[in-house]
């Protein structure tokens, strides 16, 4: 078991996690028809796997918590007059506190330049678990106050679980506030078999696609091409592309799979996050389909407030650039994030544009033939690759020169040899692509099949994806290899 899933990080996926779990689950029946004792029942698990995560960090979490709880209670006045000020505070004061552990290793290079020294230690700091997810779901939530959409929260341990859930806490998806509060006041919860169903679906699926797939297509193919290890050639470069694309995917995705099965064996039903993105014709359809719970975000929160399309043409396209300009620095502070942002940005500009110029177009690529939709996918599918080209690499200086090698030193000798190296790995890839466009319908039927064989399948179908876990990161990966957090644990 200490193979499986990181089992010294704590993640969803670990050892560690399993063991807990389980203990969660046998007091949690004493308790799930109990309101205030399930609520402070989870938060106190949810605060445990935050400490086993941050440390001391959990601390961090409760004082924002507290501050912006106390914020939304003073949004709304005598009278029921909403006041902007706890709203400017709250946006103040949670941005400044990602900004500082986003941009601290920007910042102590500088203070280093400026002081000559080398012995500033703020570009070591640890950023706590979860950080942008936890400031995200906290600015909408006294935001949400504010148009009136909510009413505060009254009680502070129900909005710091609200912020805490644990399957949702490090990686999201971010939850509707309205939403996740009606969950929490249910007197009740009653968890079907359907329910068990779904749950026991989703996380053998994601521990497939998270340990399985991104695991040793991370560490087989996309590791040795952009850290250099591998022949240097176009076609590789190509091959890593692709490998990342789906290493991402599968790692992200299976991760939120792992989340939205826990939590709905707990009786929660967290919001879809991924809808098989690569099957998208055009950008638009494609950041409906990506990180659903951000993208809505980035739409609600900033891209509306800039004044969305409601201010003519130019400034929609500006607002659109300058929205997917901060989704890349909120990735990190770089010029590979910026280059990413700035081409979805334009991406979805020029899209837009088109919309404009030919009304009868659709947004998502509906309606088109079929040829007409795969022509779509595959220009949108290879406009997000030069994205993740840029996300994945160290510096510009090297996604410019991985770029211009596929054009100019492709070289498929190369290719072959480090296929054959790494064969495994490309069978893996091969099996996410082919999970990922496998029609909707065949994931609904395997939850259907869960159900209807009941908790003793449920159980079987979950073990026995761990156990092919095991053997695979046995088989293809060190220990160091299958350990470490997902990808987005870094954002």
């Amino acid at each position: 078991m200490d193979i499986l899933l990181n089992t010294g990080s704590f993640s969803l996926a670990s050892g560690w996690f399993l063991i807990a779990f389980l203990i969660l689950l046998m007091g949690y029946v004493a308790v799930i028809g109990k309101r205030r004792a399930r609520n402070l029942y989870l938060l106190a698990f949810s605060l445990l796997f935050y400490w086993k995560l941050s440390g001391w960090y959990v601390l961090l979490l409760v004082a924002v918590a507290f501050n912006d709880w106390m914020l939304g209670r003073a949004v709304v006045g005598k009278e029921g007059v909403r006041r902007k000020w706890p709203v400017a505070v709250c946006v103040a004061v949670d941005v400044a506190v990602l900004v500082f552990f986003k941009a601290s290793g920007l910042f102590s290079g500088l203070i280093e330049v400026l002081s000559g020294k080398e012995t500033i230690s703020v570009g070591s700091i640890l950023i706590p678990a979860g950080i942008s997810f936890l400031v995200f779901q906290s600015v909408s939530y006294v935001v949400d106050i504010y148009r009136g959409r909510i009413s505060p929260v009254g009680y502070f341990p129900d909005y710091l679980l609200l912020l805490s859930f644990f399957p949702k806490m490090t990686l999201g998806p971010l939850v509707r506030n309205d939403d996740f509060i009606r969950q929490m006041g249910r007197d009740g919860i009653v968890i079907t078999r359907e329910d068990i169903g779904e749950a026991a679906a989703l996380i053998a699926r994601g521990i497939i696609k998270y340990c399985v797939i991104a695991r040793c297509v991370g560490a087989l193919i996309t590791a040795p091409i952009f850290s250099g290890s591998a022949a240097p050639a176009g076609s590789t470069a190509l091959l890593g592309v692709y490998a990342f694309a789906i290493q991402i995917y599968c790692d992200f995705s299976g991760y939120t799979d792992l989340a939205t099965g826990i939590s709905l064996l707990l009786g929660f039903r967290l919001p879809l996050n991924f809808d098989a993105p690569y099957k998208s014709a055009t950008i638009t359809e494609f950041w409906r389909r990506w990180h659903i719970s951000l993208s809505s975000w980035l739409r609600e929160y900033l891209y509306i407030p800039l004044g969305g399309n409601r201010k003519g043409k130019i400034r929609t396209y500006i607002n659109l650039i300058l929205t997917m300009f901060l989704g890349g620095l909120w990735h990190g502070i770089g010029f590979t994030f910026v280059i990413w942002g700035l081409l979805h940005g334009i991406a979805l500009s020029l899209h837009k544009l088109w919309l404009s110029a030919f009304p009868g177009a659709h947004k998502t690529g509906e309606g088109r033939s079929p040829l007409q939709r795969m022509g779509g996918i595959l220009i949108t599918f290879h406009i997000v690759l030069l994205g993740w080209l840029f996300f994945n690499a160290a510096d510009a200086g090297q996604a410019f020169s991985m770029l211009g090698s596929m054009f100019t030193d492709f070289n498929t000798g190369a290719l072959v040899s480090f296929a054959k190296d790494a064969a495994p790995a490309v069978v893996l890839m091969a099996a996410g692509y082919l999970m990922h466009f496998l029609p909707s319908s065949w994931n609904a039927g395997f939850s259907r099949l869960c159900s209807s064989g009941g908790i003793v399948l449920c159980v079987i179908v979950i073990v026995a994806a761990i156990w092919i876990a095991l053997q695979a990161q046995g088989m293809f990966l060190s220990p160091s290899d299958a350990a470490g957090l997902p990808i987005y644990a870094n954002f």
